[in-house]
Order: C-alpha cells, then sequence, then structure tokens
C-alpha cells in the first residue's frame, strides 16, 4: 500500500529514541521530510544519521529543551515548519515519562498537555494549507484504567485523549485529522521498562505474567501505528483513540 507520504512535512516534539526515533525512519523510508530535537546533542547526531539512512527526504534536527518554555518551544515549532517548507503532519510524542517525571503534576502539563496545545496553535495555519494535514498524540493506556498508582501521568495522558477527541471536531472542516494512539507496555534498551527491569524487577516480572501475547511490544510495532494513522492513506478517520498494546488493557469498549 502506498501511504502518499512521499514529500509530506513531518513535525515531532522529540523523536531522538524510542518510539518517535522508529516512528521517524518510517516516514524517511516512506519518502517524507522531517524535523525533531532532543535533550542531548549525542543522541540528534545518532538520529539523524539512522533517519537519514532510512531514506531520502530532509531531516531537520536540533538541540532543543521544552524547558525553555512556552514562547521558546513555539519558536522552534516555526522554525521547523519554514526549514522543512510547510508541516502536513504534527506528531506530538513529548512526555514527562521520558525525563522521570510521572509523579510530576506540573512537568506533565507543561509537556503532555501543553506541548499539544502550543504545537497545534502554531502548526494549525501550515495544516490548513496541506489539504491532508493531519495531527497525533501519543498517549498510554495507562490512561485507559488504572495502572501502577495514581499520578500525573496517566491521569494527564487520559486529558490528551479528550482534547485531542474534541479538536477533531473543530478542526475537521479545516481539513485537519486529529487522532491519537495509545501504546500499552513496550520495552526497548533506553526506555522507561528497560529502567524497571533493572531496578523493580518484580514489576517488570508481574506485568510480563499479565501479556496476552506473553511478550513486551516493541517500538516499530507501535511506529507502524502512528505512521499509518498520520498518512493520507487513512483520510476518513478522526477523533480515534488508537490502542497499540498486545491485548494488554482488560477494557470493553463500544
Amino acid at each position: 500500500m502506498d501511504l502518499g507520504l512521499a514529500g509530506k512535512k513531518v513535525i515531532m516534539n522529540g523523536g531522538a529514541h524510542g518510539l518517535g526515533l522508529a516512528s521517524l525512519k518510517l516516514f524517511a523510508a516512506e519518502g517524507a521530510d522531517v524535523a525533531f530535537f532532543s535533550r542531548k546533542a549525542e543522541k540528534i547526531e545518532a538520529a539523524k544519521a539512522a533517519i537519514e539512512a532510512a531514506g531520502p527526504g530532509k531531516v531537520f534536527a536540533e538541540v532543543f529543551d521544552m524547558a525553555a518554555g512556552g514562547d521558546a518551544y513555539k519558536a522552534w515549532l516555526t522554525k521547523a515548519a519554514e526549514a522543512l517548507g510547510g508541516c502536513d503532519i504534527f506528531i506530538h510524542t513529548a512526555s514527562s515519562s521520558g525525563t522521570g517525571g510521572t509523579g510530576d503534576w506540573q512537568q506533565g502539563l507543561d509537556m503532555d498537555i501543553m506541548g499539544a496545545v502550543h504545537g497545534v496553535e502554531v502548526l494549525t495555519p501550515y495544516l490548513e494549507k496541506s489539504g491532508t494535514g493531519s495531527i497525533v498524540f501519543l498517549s498510554s493506556t495507562a490512561a485507559l484504567e488504572t495502572f501502577i498508582a495514581p499520578q500525573a501521568f496517566n491521569a494527564l495522558k487520559a486529558a490528551l485523549i479528550t482534547h485531542g477527541s474534541q479538536l477533531s471536531q473543530a478542526l475537521a472542516p479545516k481539513g485537519i485529522r486529529v487522532n491519537t494512539v495509545s501504546p500499552g507496555a513496550i520495552h526497548y534498551a533506553d526506555g522507561n521498562w528497560e529502567t524497571i527491569r533493572q531496578h523493580v524487577p518484580a514489576l517488570y516480572d508481574a506485568t510480563l505474567a499479565k501479556m496476552p501475547m506473553g511478550r513486551y511490544g516493541n517500538p516499530e510495532e507501535v511506529a507502524k501505528a502512528i505512521v499509518f494513522v498520520a498518512s493520507p492513506a487513512c483520510p476518513y478517520m478522526t477523533g480515534a483513540n488508537v490502542v497499540v498494546d498486545g491485548g494488554f488493557t482488560q477494557r470493553v469498549q463500544f
């Protein structure tokens, strides 16, 4: 299937490792141009090289920290859009979980929620001009059922799903789709579940024991969903929350 991504302009907040990097490599392989940032210069260079090896498109990457504040973040988004020559797809992956702040309400609000809000605010004019404008928010199955403990990450990821659904209604007349992808427990070398495996092995093993498929997911399995949902190959989907968790969450939803 041709996803229709050749020449499309993709902006992601984050993207230097894990699910973000896996997604950007797939976008690049489909012929898209991409822009992303990371807090660490060494991660930027390694990720940029991996993305450039995956496809022929342009890669705009810079060191940036969202802790610099909303105005600085908005300026980076504008710079990225101008560097790419527009924006067809905005992927919001930035999260307090990436900095170990799952229990920090302010950090979660700033990154998980306001990272989405400011991104949509800045990029909507570009997405509207696209003709195939698409926004994907990355949430979590922690938003869908009780998981580990009451904490900021769980509640704010739930709020993100609601915000995405309501945005889909508001932006549909402008030709912009808005969807959410909610991964379950995904394991990779420098991710949260590897940290849990090393420091809280009982939790890691107990979670694994509940997996219907008998294993954790990997970044590429989520990335494929993100790229498909974002792409012009999925033109009538908006307001959806796509769960990619190997059947881990035990819920019935109609």
